[in-house]
């Protein structure tokens, strides 16, 4: 699978918390290689405000983030996707958009920090958990040896990662 750049699509349902992290931590550890987007099947409309707290604590650019249906994704203008994950397991289950270009997918989840009931600390808490666990991830994902894997072995590998 050899290319100078690849675009990540990340799912969820609502699009306000793990997608939009995802979406700013693997352009961070890409080094330009990879384009992260996000979506949800049914968005919220607006970004986790812990969220957006997470990121900018982190140094990452929170500029441009939204909330937006994954509909905008499988339009014919849409930048077409080489990667598409969910990152919740209701966004694994529902029936997806036909994805232009046929990108390879995998599940990744992580629990949703958006739905922890308490009080501040418990709840910036678990953004910080789910923002570690998808940061681990997409450090194992960029640096995969993409030129030396077929599309099996990508699968697996990407199948793995899920599973870590």
């Amino acid at each position: 699978m050899a290319t100078s750049s690849f675009n990540v699509l990340f799912l969820c349902t609502g699009n306000s918390a793990r997608s939009i992290l995802a979406e700013r931590i693997i352009e961070r550890w890409g080094s330009g290689r990879f384009r992260g987007f996000s979506a949800g099947s049914h968005p919220t409309g607006e970004v986790h405000p812990l969220a957006l707290d997470l990121l900018r604590r982190n140094n990452y650019v929170t500029d441009g983030l939204r909330s937006k249906d994954w509909a905008e994704f499988s339009q014919p203008d849409a930048p077409v996707m080489d990667f598409v994950f969910t990152v919740c397991d209701k966004a694994q289950g529902e029936v997806c958009p036909i994805w232009p270009g046929q990108p390879m997918t995998a599940h990744w989840g992580t629990e949703d920090p958006a739905a922890v009931e308490g009080d501040d600390l418990t709840r910036l808490n678990a953004f910080r958990v789910a923002f570690r666990e998808i940061e681990n991830r997409i450090k194992i994902f960029v640096a995969l040896p993409f030129e030396s894997l077929d599309r099996l072995k990508l699968q697996r590998e990407l199948d793995h990662i899920g599973q870590a």
